[in-house]
This record gives C-alpha cells, sequence and structure tokens, in this order.
C-alpha cells in the first residue's frame, strides 16, 4: 500500500530537482577515492602493527623487568597492556575500514557509472564521520573531565 502512495506521489510531481555528476566531479570522487584506499590501507598497517606491539607486550615486560632499575615496570602488568593496545588497535580499524569500503565503492561508481555503488560509498563515508564525529565527543568529554578533576585536586590540595 506504501509503495502505491509512493509511486502516486512520485508522479505527481515530476519536475523534482535531480543532483547531476558532472565530469568535475567524477574526477574529484576518482581522486578521492585513491587518497582514501591509500588511507584505509596505511590504516590496516598500522592496527596489524598494534595488534603485533599487544602480542609482544608480555615479552617486552619481561626483558624490562631484567634490567637494573627497571623493577617498578615490571608491577604495572602486561596483561592491561595487551588489552588496551588490543583495543586500540580495533578501535583504529573500523574506520580504516570505512574509508577503504568507500574508496572500493566510490571508484566503482565513477568508473561504471553505477548508481547503487556511489550511493553505498556515500553511506561509508557518512559512516567513517559519524564515528570520527563521536570519538571526537567522547574526547572532548574526557579532556572537560580531566580538567574539572585537576581543578578539584588543585583546590584540594591548597
Amino acid at each position: 500500500m506504501e509503495n502505491n502512495f509512493e509511486q502516486t506521489a512520485a508522479q505527481e510531481q515530476p519536475n523534482l530537482p535531480q543532483l547531476i555528476v558532472t565530469e568535475n566531479m567524477r574526477s574529484y570522487l576518482y581522486d578521492m577515492a585513491g587518497w582514501t584506499k591509500f588511507l584505509g590501507i596505511v590504516g590496516f598497517i598500522f592496527s596489524g602493527l598494534m595488534i603485533l606491539v599487544a602480542f609482544s607486550m608480555g615479552a617486552i615486560f619481561s626483558t624490562i623487568s631484567q634490567m637494573p632499575g627497571m623493577d617498578m615496570y615490571s608491577s604495572l602488568g602486561s596483561g592491561v597492556l595487551t588489552f588496551i593496545m588490543l583495543f586500540y588497535a580495533l578501535l583504529f580499524l573500523y574506520p580504516s575500514l570505512m574509508l577503504f569500503s568507500y574508496a572500493v565503492k566510490a571508484k566503482q561508481g565513477v568508473l561504471y557509472a553505477d548508481q547503487l555503488s556511489l550511493e553505498t560509498s556515500i553511506g561509508k563515508l557518512k559512516s567513517f564521520f559519524k564515528f570520527y564525529g563521536i570519538m571526537m565527543i567522547i574526547a572532548i568529554a574526557f579532556y572537560v573531565l580531566i580538567f574539572f578533576l585537576a581543578l578539584v585536586g588543585g583546590m584540594a590540595a591548597a
């Protein structure tokens, strides 16, 4: 029933404005897709390196704890740092995946004039920026919290 309503509404308004993708826009999208693919691949590499470092924390801490004067670092615990590094690696992996997915679909959409691929690519780019925005809100809230805690701690110490 809704489908009939949508078809009728579309027939009643045939002069709806449509977006036209010019050759310059196609060129910009294609160039942007190349750079975002590069950034996505670099993100994958850094995530992989972070995972390797995370699983190496045990060996690093056992070596550091055997050095003279470095006993205090052995009490930190390699398991906690391994978990933190894995968390950051996975947190970094998601935007890299979104950038890479955008690049693949955008190139396909531009090269073959595939509307669905271009629409999918813009959705991936939207997801990337939404994720980045949420992470920025969390970071700002964290900094504000640290500022107020430092302010309260300074007042308490005075």
